[in-house]
């Protein structure tokens, strides 16, 4: 039910489209509230609502930083991990939106 919940997200319109939301290299408006919400509910109901961990592994920048960068992290958000219950992204997201959610996390910005 989460991801029916993203693609839902997905359809609403954004002004200007999703590539008009990015504007020098930053997603930006009513596409980074979008954004903020698919991490919140999706990636917390394995990370955990505050993404301290939980199914997945903890997403906060102390344990980010011990593993992962932001091209990194951008790679798993798109592709998934496989093996794991980690899905893919890439039908959902564009590189540069994965890439925003990824500076997200590393910047520890989550505010729910």
């Amino acid at each position: 039910m989460p991801r029916a919940l993203a693609l839902a997200l997905l359809a609403l319109p954004v002004p200007g489209g999703v590539a008009g939301a990015a504007e020098g290299g930053a997603v930006a408006g009513a596409r980074a509230a979008e954004l903020e919400h698919i991490l919140i509910q999706d990636c917390g109901s394995c990370h955990g609502l505050t993404l301290k961990g939980g199914l997945g592994r903890p997403l906060t920048p102390d344990a980010l930083a011990g593993w992962a960068d932001t091209d990194t992290l951008t790679g798993i958000i798109l592709d998934g991990m496989p093996g794991t219950a980690m899905p893919p992204w890439r039908p959902i997201l564009t590189e540069e939106e994965a890439r925003w959610i990824a500076n997200y996390l590393m910047q520890g910005e989550i505010s729910k």
